[in-house]
């Protein structure tokens, strides 16, 4: 989770220089994030299934080989197309790597209390990454350059590739499960196709191609549900879909990661391309709003064992919509003390929801199919990162206009404080109160 988490924000402090090198604008940086993204969202649901047929162990460490190999391609790359294609394959590989190490958390501890304090941690440890990531990517960019920030998770994959085989238990499989291909090819489409329409539109406005683009996405769509109504065994069972305590979590945690990443795109790009500060001081820059994740995630676990998730995700959805409001403060050429508050607000409130909102999900979803509510979790967030790296950048445009992204900047606060107000009403409406918490989640 760390070597995941890490590579996220380690590339977003190295993307003004991946941009120079490879001669790339607003565009081809965006892709470089969104390929990893898009690819990690569209094959989450699938790898949790395989996992539970094949064994969870099995599986991460496959996709901690794969990661290392793609990491290797990354650094070597000698254009922006062989890195997009080399990040789309790390996504794939971390796609096998997040529902295995959720599913390994809920079978080790299955007692409620005890698994919330387990995601609490495990939160933490990936939530640690992200002010490690700008940190040391700063560095990393500066001492030797972009592409040693891909090349540094070789030791990592190797570590863990050896931790993983001594210390997790092999799990059983399930060979009663089958894989949804054509689920997961639709939805592929559907999510790529989307963040195309948003990144090409930001770059060209209204085109033949950004409109035939949203066709083929809605026409994915509606394959989707048509083939999800029909399928043996749907990448989305009714039991799932007709829950509202698991969509109502899951949509919170969408809501989440496409203003969190988003706002982390773009405010990478105002402190280097608008304000024009190195990596290493954009990254330490970007501390305020990393490192409360890291430090609030085991206490959010705590606190969601002893209350439910309800109480943490509101107050979190508070403060980070406050955090994206404050970015209205933000100039051309203003002082850092006025983007503080809302890296303040937004790293306070992502570090209460992370691990609450994970925990509600697993706790509304089928307890005999954790591979699947992870994954169905860790799609929504990820899909939604990747569509808010579009329409967040869409929305602020090019930092070479300074005026003009700052403005754009300042109209993306305004929207992602608008979705976490929406996200509020969403977690009133779902997510049981105290109360209620240890009720079965039952079809509404």
């Amino acid at each position: 989770m760390f070597l995941v988490q890490l590579d996220v924000t380690v590339v977003n402090v190295a993307l003004p220089h991946i941009g120079a090198d490879l001669r790339t604008g607003l565009p081809g940086m965006q892709w470089v994030v969104d390929s990893y993204t898009v690819v990690l969202a569209a094959c989450l649901l699938a790898a949790g299934v395989v996992g539970d047929r094949i064994g969870h162990r099995a599986v991460a460490v496959a996709g901690l080989a794969l990661f290392g190999a793609a990491s290797l391609l990354c650094g070597l790359a000698p254009g922006i197309g062989t890195l997009v294609a080399a990040r789309a394959l790390q996504g794939f590989a971390a796609a096998l790597l997040l529902p295995s190490t959720l599913a390994v958390v809920t079978a080790t501890f299955p007692d409620r209390a005890e698994q919330a304090r387990a995601l609490g941690i495990w939160a933490g440890v990936s939530a640690l990454a992200l002010p490690c990531g700008p940190v040391l990517g700063g560095l990393l960019v500066t001492l030797a350059g972009w592409r040693s920030v891909f090349l540094v998770n070789l030791p990592v994959v190797v570590a863990a590739i050896v931790l993983t085989l001594r210390r997790v238990r092999g799990d059983e499989p399930s060979s009663g499960r089958r894989l949804d291909v054509p689920g997961v090819l639709a939805a592929a489409v559907v999510l790529l196709t989307l963040t195309y329409c948003a990144i090409a539109y930001g770059h060209s406005g209204v085109s033949a191609r950004t409109a035939g683009a949203a066709m083929v996405a809605v026409l994915a769509a509606a394959a989707l549900a048509r083939w999800e109504r029909r399928a043996p065994e749907p990448l989305f069972p009714p039991s799932v879909v007709g829950d509202s305590r698991f969509v109502g979590a899951n949509a919170v945690a969408a809501l989440m990661n496409f203003v969190g990443i988003g706002v982390v795109f773009v405010v990478t790009l105002y402190l280097q391309g608008v304000r024009h500060y190195d990596a290493l001081s954009a990254g330490v820059m970007l501390l305020p709003l990393f490192a409360p994740l890291a430090l609030c995630a085991p206490f959010t676990g705590r606190l969601a064992a002893r209350s439910g998730p309800r109480l943490p995700m509101l107050g979190g959805l508070l403060l980070g919509a406050s955090g994206a409001a404050c970015l209205t403060l933000v100039t051309p050429a203003g002082p850092y003390a006025a983007l503080l508050p809302a890296l303040l607000g937004l790293g306070l409130g992502m570090g209460l929801l992370t691990a609450s909102v994970v925990a509600a999900a697993l706790r509304a979803g089928p307890p005999s199919r954790p591979g699947l509510s992870s994954g169905v979790n860790n799609t929504a967030r990820q899909a939604a990162g990747a569509l808010g790296v579009a329409v967040l950048g869409a929305v602020a445009g090019d930092p070479a206009d300074a005026e003009r992204f700052t403005s754009g900047l300042r109209w993306a606060g305004v929207l992602s404080a608008l979705l976490w107000i929406a996200a509020i009403v969403i977690t009133l409406r779902t997510v049981p109160g105290r109360r209620d918490r240890d009720a079965p989640a039952g079809r509404r």
